[in-house]
């Protein structure tokens, strides 16, 4: 039986109907499954580095809100406030009718994302914790978005330096590091935070890597009976956050001046600029090596 000439393209139009009506599931850095009936055209950030990762992804056009102290890239400086991550405007963010809530899992409050998925809002929860789920990220990002080309092509180009700075350190002296993101308390991360998967690629041990706590508090002698030969903090250095530390000078770190601040937003925000962030620890820890050890 011999069909109509138009048949074929008849029903090549409604598998593309099909295609692009067909739900979207995903999994999230928790494993959580998030499902959207189509693409998310209204999406709110609750975090900096998630700002960063949805418009690397190629979704910029689609946040119509951001949490605080989302400058970048220079664009989002521009998106409607919510908030900071921790103390966000519920009423604001349901008004704005969002599709996707895309949320940072340690630094909103699990109370008010609760709250959020109770408004019927999918919530995809961020926590890269490497730069494998950096790049994943991005894909999984695009698919919500349906920015799928461009988040692809990032998580590429992400993949490839990452990979160059692996290679590029890989075998290096190990240098035992402190890494402090407050002083009083004095405050530093473990072994699971983004963190330290930037130090173990420049060669660096974090020395409180075993610690349970993903931001722990330790104490000011710990980190002397530790004795790292670098201190590394994040953030502006005139503000010269480690300067206490002068006052321990058979501290190693201390005696061989290896005391550094580096880019914050670069470093503590997990997403595609965290490249940059490595590329200036390592030279740091590359620093610390040339340092002939005491007799």
């Amino acid at each position: 039986m011999r069909r109509p000439a138009g048949w074929l393209l008849s029903l090549a139009a409604l598998l593309a109907a099909d295609a692009a009506h067909a739900s979207i599931t995903i999994q999230d850095d928790l494993g959580q499954r998030v499902t959207l009936a189509q693409p998310a055209r209204r999406i709110i950030s609750l975090a900096p580095h998630v700002t960063e990762l949805l418009y690397a992804a190629g979704a910029g056009e689609q946040i119509v809100g951001a949490s605080l102290h989302s400058d970048y890239p220079p664009q989002a400086a521009r998106l409607p406030s919510l908030g900071g991550y921790n103390a966000l405007d519920i009423e604001r963010i349901a008004s704005l009718k969002p599709d996707l809530i895309v949320a940072w899992h340690s630094g909103n409050k699990p109370s008010q994302l609760a709250r959020l998925r109770s408004l019927g809002i999918p919530v995809f929860e961020s926590q890269p914790t490497d730069f494998g789920m950096i790049a994943s990220s991005l894909e999984r990002l695009g698919q919500l978005a349906g920015t799928d080309a461009t988040a692809q092509s990032a998580a590429a180009a992400f993949r490839s330096r990452w990979q160059q700075l692996a290679a590029q350190y890989r075998g290096r002296a190990p240098v035992t590091v402190f890494y402090q993101i407050w002083s009083q308390p004095l405050m530093t991360l473990n072994g699971q935070h983004m963190v330290s998967a930037v130090l173990r690629l420049c060669g660096g041990r974090n020395i409180f890597s075993d610690l349970p706590q993903l931001a722990p508090t330790v104490s000011m002698e710990a980190v002397l009976a530790a004795d790292p030969q670098v201190i590394l903090t994040a953030g502006d250095a005139r503000d010269q956050p480690l300067e206490r530390w002068k006052q321990f000078p058979r501290l190693r770190a201390v005696r061989d001046g290896q005391l550094y601040t580096v880019n914050a937003d670069w470093l503590n925000r997990a997403g595609p600029r965290v490249l940059e962030a490595t590329q200036e620890v390592c030279g740091k820890l590359e620093q610390a090596r040339s340092i002939a050890p005491a007799p």
